[in-house]
C-alpha cells in the first residue's frame, strides 16, 4: 500500500516558519503536523490505526475519490476561555491536517470499516475475495 501526506497550509508564509522553527526545534517537544499512523495487512484485509489523542469522532473526517484514503481534521487549538489566564506552560495544540493513503488494486471499496476508540482511529479495509480460475470446456470437433 502506497501512501503520500499532503499539507493544508492555507498561511503562504508557513515553509519559512517550518524553517526557522526546524532550526530552534522544539526543546524535545514532539510538535508533529500530522497523526503518525501504523499500516500492516492480514490475510482478509490491511488496516490504518491513526493516532488521534485529544481528537473527538466528530472531528475527524474519513473519505474515499477515486481509489484515495483521506483523514482530515481542520480543528484549531484550544483557545483559552478566560483572557486573564496567563499559560506558563503550553504543549497542547491542534493544527488542521491531512493525510492520503492511495489504495490497491484489491480492496473491498464498499465494505471499508471504520472504528474510533480511546483516541485511535482503526479503519479496516478488505481485500476482494479473488474469483476462483473457472475450468471452460472447449468442444473439439
Amino acid at each position: 500500500m502506497k501512501y503520500y501526506v499532503t499539507y493544508n497550509n492555507s498561511n503562504p508564509v508557513s515553509g519559512f516558519d517550518s524553517l526557522f522553527n526546524d532550526l530552534w526545534a522544539d526543546w524535545g517537544t514532539n510538535r508533529s503536523k500530522i497523526p503518525p499512523v501504523d499500516i500492516y495487512e492480514t490475510e482478509k484485509a490491511y488496516v490504518i490505526e491513526a493516532e488521534l489523542a485529544g481528537y473527538k469522532q466528530e472531528e475527524v473526517s474519513v473519505n474515499i475519490e477515486k481509489h484515495v484514503l483521506k483523514i482530515s481534521s481542520d480543528k484549531q487549538s484550544l483557545k483559552s476561555a478566560d483572557e486573564k489566564q496567563k499559560n506558563l506552560v503550553r504543549e497542547r495544540y491542534f493544527k488542521k491536517f491531512e493525510r492520503s493513503f492511495s489504495l490497491p488494486e484489491d480492496i473491498d471499496e464498499g465494505n471499508i470499516e471504520g472504528e474510533f476508540a480511546d483516541g485511535v482511529l482503526t479503519i479496516t479495509l478488505p481485500k476482494k475475495k479473488e474469483a476462483l480460475p473457472k475450468t471452460i470446456e472447449v468442444k473439439i470437433k
